[in-house]
């Protein structure tokens, strides 16, 4: 480490002790944590010594999303120059896709959204830490990486800006800060987002931008995202094959429309036991149930091909989870380990429910046809009330063991005789 760096260190650690005590010491002291670790080193007491902490474990979920915020700059381009000139018929990745043309375009519109999410969030963040005299907390660093991956492109900045202020204020501080919230806050913002400006966040028009855009083009060349399509019953329009569906090269919010990269961040997040795998595979298993039973019922002639539920319904069912938000809401959305469920058991029917009915809230709402986050919202919701059930089976059972118990007699010498029957 260079004479240079240590005096920088050195300098802010004698500006940390001086603001010790101050009204201003916990922004500064988050300033001090985000370049360096922590000076603090517990001398008493019992404490645990490990290599993680919440700083780092927040840090690889955001190397987890890392691949997808590239992917969808990469994306916004695509979708914008396909839309004006149509789709490649020979499609090559380098010569149509990881262009520079297409990546600047998604750098002049994603990185906005989150530059603006950062900034705003972490705003409100320090200003309540200020104010309730507590450290910041690195909750929002998480949050802050998906609330840009899971809106429309051309959502306006202002827009967001008012979105995030409600989310990180009712959706976590009111609460009491990170670890205390009920309610996942990026979904809190989605949720405020898609209720106060629903005609911005249907996200099922093909965004266009520039001159382009300035000249009305977009009307002439607009067209539904897959599942707008499928909710008008107009399945057999759109030309998107399963390999552009699963590798993400299909118009949608920001980040949810690679299923092939959300699956790789999925295995990195299961493996470096920072998400629970009960929860992704339950989820899965709880929207292709869903969409079986769906898929049944077309099959049955229970529906006719004119209800305005045909479309999504006679969708094949395992296709839901290649379109739309729906994996990247189980992978990064659901297995949130503060609003989730606790309990291994829980996890199984929480995550089973979210898929179930996420995939139920996308057929029976053409209007908005996307279910995913509404169904996390309800199970934050229920995930308390699941994991008290599954405690209160586990002590019901445990207490029905101890009922039936034998007690065993005891010697001469006080010692517990060996049982010789079988024993319940």
């Amino acid at each position: 480490m260079s004479d240079k760096r240590l005096t920088f260190k050195k300098r802010l650690h004698i500006l940390k002790h001086h603001y010790r005590g101050k009204k201003m010491a916990p922004a500064f002291n988050a300033i001090h944590t985000f370049l360096f670790s922590p000076d603090e080193t517990t001398h008493s007491g019992s404490h645990i010594r490990g290599a993680d902490d919440l700083k780092r474990t927040m840090n690889t979920v955001i190397m987890a999303l890392i691949p997808v915020l590239l992917f969808s700059m990469f994306n916004a381009g695509y979708q914008h120059y396909s839309a004006i000139n149509g789709f490649p018929q020979n499609f090559s990745l380098f010569e149509n896709f990881l262009t520079w043309d297409n990546l600047w375009i998604g750098i002049i519109k994603v990185l906005p959204l989150l530059v603006v999410s950062y900034g705003v969030g972490l705003l409100v963040e320090f200003i309540f830490a200020v104010i309730k005299g507590h450290e910041v907390e690195e909750g929002y660093l998480v949050t802050g990486m998906l609330v840009p991956l899971i809106v429309p492109v051309d959502t306006p900045l202002w827009m967001l800006a008012v979105a995030v202020v409600f989310g990180v204020v009712i959706g976590k501080e009111v609460f009491g800060g990170t670890g205390m919230n009920i309610l996942n806050p990026a979904l809190t913002i989605r949720a405020f987002l898609f209720f106060a400006y629903p005609t911005w966040m249907s996200g099922d028009k093909v965004w266009v931008h520039g001159a382009v855009e300035r000249a009305g083009g977009p009307d002439a060349i607009s067209g539904e995202t897959i599942l707008g399509f499928l909710a008008q019953n107009k399945g057999a329009e759109f030309s998107y094959s399963v390999s552009d569906m699963f590798f993400g090269f299909i118009p949608g919010s920001v980040g949810e429309t690679s299923t092939f990269l959300i699956l790789l961040g999925g295995l990195f997040l299961v493996f470096s036991k920072i998400a629970s795998w009960r929860i992704m595979l339950s989820a899965v298993i709880g929207a292709l149930t869903m969409g079986l039973i769906f898929n049944g019922v077309v099959d049955a002639g229970w529906i006719s091909e004119g209800s305005k539920f045909y479309g999504l319904m006679s969708f094949d069912f395992w296709k839901h989870l290649i379109v739309g938000g729906l994996a990247f809401g189980i992978v990064y959305m659901a297995t949130d380990p503060v609003t989730g469920a606790q309990t291994n058991r829980g996890k199984w029917f929480y995550g089973f429910f979210i898929g179930l009915l996420s995939v139920m809230i996308r057929v029976f709402n053409p209007a908005y046809p996307e279910g995913v986050f509404l169904a996390i919202l309800l199970m934050n919701v229920f995930a308390p009330t699941i994991d008290h059930y599954v405690v209160r089976a586990n002590i019901n059972r445990r207490l029905k063991r101890l009922k039936n118990a034998v007690i065993l007699p005891k010697d001469s010498d006080g010692k517990a005789q060996e049982l010789k029957a079988e024993t319940v």
